[in-house]
C-alpha cells in the first residue's frame, strides 16, 4: 500500500476494533488523538477543548492543544505570518513523540466539530511525513451514537515516541507564490461565502478574498451529521468550481485550519490539493497586497 493508498477516514466500528486488537489490520499500532479546539464555537476564555477532554473522551486518546503543538505558539506569531503558521520542525516532532507515536503508527485524529479543527492534525502530520493519518468520520458524535464509551479525565501519559519528522511530504503554496496559483490553478477559498464576498470579517484586518480565488465553503463537504460526502458526490462538486485533474488546485481559509479540511474532501475525490498555510489573516495582513469583494 502507497503513501497516497492509505484509507483517509475510519469509521466508528473499525477504530473501536483496532483499540480492542491494538493495531489496525491494515496499519499499525494505533495512537488515538484528541483535537477538539474551540475556533469561534467555544467562549473566548475557553478557546480550547482541554476541559471537554476531561469530561469524556475515546479511551486512550491523547488531548492535542492546537493553538500551541499544532502551530506556533501565539507569543511568537505576528500578524504577517497569519493566526496559525506552521509550527517549527522539531517543536512539531518533540509533540509528537509526547502524545507516543511510533514509526509505522496508524494514528487517528478526532474532534467535536465535523473534523473542522482535527483535519489540521491530518494535514499537518501527513505533511511532516506520518504516512497513516486518519480521520474518524462523523467525529465524537459518531463514535458515542454507535454506542462506544467514553473516559474521563486527564488520561495517562503516553510512553514517548520515537517518530521522526520531516516536513515537505504534501504541496505547500507559499506567500510569494499564491497569485501566480490563483492565476494558473484553481484556488479555493474554504471560508463562508458571506466572508468571502467581503461582506462579514469578524477576525482579518481587511474583508474579501485573494483575487482570482474561488468560494468553496469547506462545510458543504459534509452532511449534517459531520461525515465527509462520498468521493463520487465530492468529485463532483470540485469540477462544477472548475477543479479538474489537468490543473493545479489549491485551497486556503482564515488562517490555515480549515484549509486542511477542504485538502482532506479534496483528496477523497482524487485530486492531489496544495495547502496555503498562512491563508488570508496572512495575506489581509499585508497592505501591498490586493483584495477583492463580491463574487
Amino acid at each position: 500500500m502507497t503513501h497516497s493508498e492509505r484509507p483517509i477516514l475510519t469509521d466508528p466500528a473499525e477504530l473501536e476494533t483496532a483499540l480492542r486488537d491494538g493495531r489496525y489490520p491494515d496499519g499499525g499500532p494505533v495512537r488515538v488523538l484528541d483535537v477538539r479546539w474551540g475556533g469561534v464555537a467555544r467562549p473566548a476564555d475557553k478557546p480550547d477543548g482541554r476541559e471537554a477532554f476531561e469530561l469524556g473522551h475515546i479511551p486512550g486518546a491523547v488531548y492535542v492543544d492546537l493553538e500551541t503543538e499544532l502551530a506556533l505558539p501565539p507569543e511568537r506569531r505576528t500578524p504577517q505570518d497569519g493566526r496559525h503558521p506552521l509550527p517549527e520542525l522539531d517543536e512539531l516532532q518533540q509533540a509528537a513523540r509526547s502524545w507516543g507515536i511510533d514509526p509505522g503508527d496508524t494514528v487517528v485524529v478526532y474532534d467535536d466539530l465535523k473534523n473542522l479543527s482535527s483535519a489540521r492534525a491530518w494535514w499537518l502530520l501527513r505533511y511532516a511525513g506520518v504516512a497513516d493519518v486518519r480521520l474518524l468520520d462523523g467525529s465524537l458524535r459518531a463514535w458515542t451514537a454507535a454506542g462506544h464509551p467514553l473516559e474521563t479525565g486527564t488520561g495517562d501519559a503516553p510512553i514517548p515516541g520515537t517518530v521522526t519528522l520531516e516536513y515537505g511530504a504534501l504541496p505547500v503554496i507559499p506567500l510569494d507564490e499564491v497569485a501566480a496559483f490563483a492565476a494558473s490553478g484553481v484556488l479555493l477559498d474554504a471560508r463562508a461565502g458571506d466572508r468571502f464576498r467581503g461582506e462579514v470579517e469578524p477576525i482579518d484586518p481587511r474583508a474579501g478574498h485573494i483575487p482570482g480565488a474561488v468560494s468553496a465553503p469547506t462545510t458543504a463537504n459534509v452532511d449534517a451529521n459531520g461525515r465527509f460526502l462520498t468521493p463520487g458526490e465530492l468529485r463532483a462538486r470540485f469540477e462544477e468550481l472548475g477543479v479538474t485533474d489537468a490543473s493545479p488546485v489549491g485551497a486556503y481559509c482564515g488562517s490555515g485550519v480549515t484549509a486542511a479540511h477542504e485538502a482532506v474532501a479534496l483528496t477523497l475525490a482524487g485530486f492531489a490539493p496544495a495547502v496555503y498555510p498562512g491563508s488570508f489573516s496572512q495575506w489581509s495582513n499585508h497592505p501591498e497586497l490586493p483584495v477583492k469583494t463580491g463574487e
